[in-house]
């Protein structure tokens, strides 16, 4: 895995070649038990890089489309996993938590659903208000520069431009971990602010 712009912050990703970008996962190593976000397959260099920074407690999945291979982790790991509320009745997998929107679900990390994506109540997750970690509709294909979920597949454009314009009103964020795409590491708010002006 690779530090990103924390200390305490680790990533592993996957090209995609039908789209021409990447796919990432995201660790965040915490005294209270380190969670993982919409996690890929690992390496064996990985899974053993994360075993020395002490293993995963809890797993965080953004949206169904996210799973990948969360219920394989969960399964060797014993980690929890977690989902997006609005999907309870047609996930997937089995969740241990669903997380609804404004919810804290450690200190310092809180969830916030994402209308009109292509999954109902897709979660971002804001991390002790500076650092953003994305899922499907905001990401990032251009280096820099973030965009949207193409329109047609969304459920609700109107809603989806809310949803944006809502998170880019969130003062201080730094860095934005999308999903898809290209990492932002910094000036992360002047790039949301971007995005909602041009949807």
């Amino acid at each position: 895995m690779k530090q990103l712009h924390r200390s305490d912050l680790f990533g592993w990703s996957e090209f995609n070649t039908d789209r021409n970008l990447d796919f990432h996962s995201v660790l965040w190593v915490r005294d209270a038990g380190n969670i993982i976000i919409d996690p890929l397959p690992m390496s064996e260099h990985d899974h053993s890089h994360l075993q020395l920074l002490g293993g995963v407690h809890y797993i965080i999945i953004t949206n169904s489309d996210h799973c990948r291979d969360a219920e394989h982790i969960a399964h060797t790991t014993g980690a929890q996993i977690f989902g997006p509320s609005c999907e309870n009745d047609t996930f997937p997998i089995t969740c241990d938590r669903w997380l609804h929107d404004n919810e804290e679900i450690v200190p310092g990390l809180v969830a916030y659903q994402l209308e009109g994506s292509k999954t109902s109540g897709e979660l971002a997750l804001l991390l002790e208000h500076t650092t953003l970690i994305t899922g499907d509709l905001i990401r990032c294909h251009i280096g820099g520069e973030l965009c949207m979920l193409p329109k047609a597949k969304l459920i609700d454009h109107h809603k989806a431009a809310q949803s944006v314009k809502r998170i880019a009103d969130f003062p201080g964020i730094k860095a934005i971990l999308t999903g898809d795409g290209w990492p932002v590491f910094n000036h992360g708010s002047e790039a949301l602010h971007r995005l909602a002006r041009s949807i």
